[in-house]
Parts: structure tokens; sequence; C-alpha cells
């Protein structure tokens, strides 16, 4: 019988938890957005049966999420729990605390022994037995804090960059796996969930977000033809890092945009195949995300800068629902010819509209002949305030006081 198992990652579901609110629910409308997409997740989970669940980390912004973020992160993974879906919840580095021995953001799941639901807050082989009788073998690699590498290797990291000392935990964690790998019943399917970088990957923009260095698993250790599937997470974008051969080693991204940088990008959940002597096979399930709509304009024309940005926006009605960013570049003598009154007011529909002025000056004064080296300091001042045709009045009081600085005597101390 072929085996299904979804997999998702980097749901995040309060990144985004301030501007406007919904008024049945009061959550902020962006956090309903990573819920409706979690939704469809749990939702396809149920409805289509799938034999086990793998989350690859990163449920929340941070490791000290409110409790209503909490319960709306709960109230889902219930949801699989009461279907009697067996599910893995890996702890990513948004979720775990960097103090030792402090709970980390899933850790009600495992401190309740909630059914069917699996926390891996540590390295670690889940057998069939641990995963409710499904057929499969789970190598499970969470991530792990730095203050949990410096202790675990000692005095080691004496004298090592934060680099080496990554390098050297990534070298272990390999050594590790490896055992892991030994261990595994060779007649069962092995598949591998891990929340870290992966040497070879594209990163998106989440850069801004992510806590702390990488820990970069090599390329071979991903790619090893044992596993029948590579379920990964803390990379917001969606890749398969081995596209022409097995096994798929899969990053199925965020469940929502988090910026403007991903405003082009889709978003998934996986569901793949394992099937005996079979390829394994990935279907990519696109997720309805909110549009996000960025635009960007120069305008060379003083008079019709407000229409010039209104145009580049697109029609009012095609803003509708979105958030939406206009970065505005023009001379700064136009400044006064725009009407951001009218540009909001053609955004109104738009959930959130964000506009990025740009106003240029003149980079630099033009000194003809001149070399700034034989220009004493009120020259070069009287020159920039010319440029910046400061009236006669203003240069002169400017300058007055300038001279007044510059040959105040210097006292010396005594010795």
């Amino acid at each position: 019988m072929p085996l299904r198992i979804l997999h998702f990652a980097d749901a995040h579901i309060d990144m985004l938890n301030r501007g406007r609110h919904d008024p049945d629910t009061g959550l902020p409308v962006r956090v309903m957005d990573f819920l409706r997409s979690l939704d469809v997740i749990v939702d396809t989970a149920i409805e289509e049966r799938v034999d086990l669940v793998l989350f690859a980390g990163d449920a929340f912004k941070d490791r000290t999420p409110a409790p209503t973020f909490i319960r709306e992160w709960g109230k889902r993974i219930m949801r699989l729990s009461r279907a009697g879906i067996p599910t893995v919840l890996l702890v990513g580095n948004h979720d775990l605390s960097p103090a030792a021995k402090r709970a980390h953001a899933l850790d009600p799941f495992e401190t309740f022994a909630v059914p069917h639901v699996r926390v891996v807050a540590r390295p670690t082989l889940l057998t069939p037995s641990d995963l409710d009788g499904v057929p499969v073998q789970v190598v499970a690699l969470p991530w792990v804090s730095r203050s949990g590498l410096l202790a675990f290797l000692g005095d080691e990291h004496m004298g090592l960059s934060a680099r080496e000392v990554y390098d050297r935990i990534g070298d272990l964690l390999t050594q590790g796996v490896q055992k892991l790998l030994t261990q595994a019943d060779p007649n069962l399917p092995l598949v591998l969930t891990a929340h870290a970088s992966v040497q070879g990957a594209h990163y998106g923009t989440e850069r801004l977000v992510m806590l702390g260095s990488d820990l970069v698993l090599p390329a071979s250790l991903v790619k090893d033809p044992r596993w029948a599937y590579v379920a990964l997470g803390h990379i917001h974008k969606a890749q398969n890092l081995n596209p022409d051969s097995q096994p798929p080693v899969i990053y199925p991204g965020s469940i929502e945009r988090v910026d403007f940088g991903e405003a082009k990008e889709d978003k998934y959940f996986v569901i793949a195949t394992i099937e005996p002597g079979q390829p394994t096979q990935v279907d990519w399930r696109k997720l309805p995300v909110r549009r996000v709509i960025d635009k960007s304009v120069v305008v060379d024309d003083a008079l019709n800068i407000t229409q010039e940005a209104i145009a580049a926006l697109g029609p009012a009605e095609g803003l509708k629902d979105a958030i939406v960013r206009l970065t505005l570049t023009y001379p700064q003598a136009y400044a006064a010819h725009l009407d951001e009154a009218a540009l909001y007011l053609h955004a109104s529909q738009a959930l959130e509209f964000h506009l990025v002025k740009r106003p240029q000056s003149e980079s630099r004064v033009r000194l003809g002949d001149e070399r700034v080296e034989s220009l004493t300091p009120l020259e070069l001042l009287e020159k920039y305030l010319l440029a910046r045709k400061t009236d006669k009045a203003t240069r002169a009081a400017l300058l007055d006081l300038a001279r007044e600085i510059i040959e105040q005597p210097v006292e010396e101390d005594g010795v």
C-alpha cells in the first residue's frame, strides 16, 4: 500500500499580528490569513486520510507566543489528533528558548501527552511504535540552540568562531544521523525531517526574521539514496534541492507571504507518496494566500506626479483586499505637487497601503574646475547652501554662525 505523508513547515501564525482586526473573531486579519492556510492543510489531511503529518518546525514567530495564538494553533492540531492522524511536530528555531531546560513553544502537546501527536525537541529515530503503527521510520532533527551546541561541545568550542562551532556541530550531527541509520530497519522506508539550512538551498527574505546563525547540513546528507523522502523546514522559499533524482529534498516554504520580498512567491504544502520499488511522488498543493502588490515608479513630470503614481498602482478594483506598497521616486522639488490624499483614496479598497516616498536631492555640489582640497570649510558651506537654493538672509546667518564656531579659540590643557 502507498504511504502518504503531508509535509508543511514555517507556519509563523503570529508573525504579522498588528494592523486591522477582524470584528467577529477579534484576531488580526493577517493572523487569520495564516490560520486560513493552516485550516486548508488540516482539512486536506483529514479529508484525504493521509497516513502521517510532518510539521518541520516554527509554529510561531518566537518562543513566547501569546495565549490567544497558542489556542488557535492548538485548535488545529487537536483536530488532527481527534481524527487519529499521527502528527510529528518538530521544534524550530523560533519555537525554542535559547536558555537550557526552558520550555519551548510546542511543549504543551508533549506535557499533556496529546494522542497521536509526537513533539521532537532532540535528534531521534521514530519507529512505527512511535507513529501509531504507520510503517515508516523518521529520523527527526529539530533546531539545536547555540547554547545547546556549546554545552554539547564542552571545552572543544574554546577559540572557535561562531561559524566553526556550527561546522563542528554539523559534523557531529551527520555522524549521529549515520548512527541512527544503522539502527533502522532496512525493510521499512526511511524519512528524514529537519529544521535547518542545507548547503545549496536558495534563501528567501526570511533572513529578516530568522534568529541567530544557521546550522548548515551538507547536501550529501540529505541526498543519501537511503532516504525515501526528506522533509525540511526553516527556509521560506519553496524548493526541491534534488529535482532530477531521488530522494526528493523538499522545503515547502512558509504557509503565507511574510513581506513584500515574497510578493511574487506562491505558497505550498506537500503530499509525498512513498511506494516500495517506486520513486517517491511529490504533490505540491498551492495555498490560497493574501495578494501582495509591490509597485514602483520614477516620476519626471512635476505636474503629473500624482497621476503617474495612480497609473502605476493600476485600477482601484484591482487593489481590493490586497497588501499594497508603492515606492515613489521623484526630485525633491516636486514634493509640493504630490496629492497623497488622492493616492490613499485610490487605494482605499486595499487591506493595507504603504506609500514609500523617495525624494531625490542634488547628490553633489558642482565645483567647476575647483578642487575640494583648495576650498576652506566656509567656502564649501557657501557652495552647499547655494546648491540647495537657500535664501540670501538664511545663507548669511548660517555662514556667520559657522564662522563664529570655526574661529573660536581652542583652550589648551595644562600639563
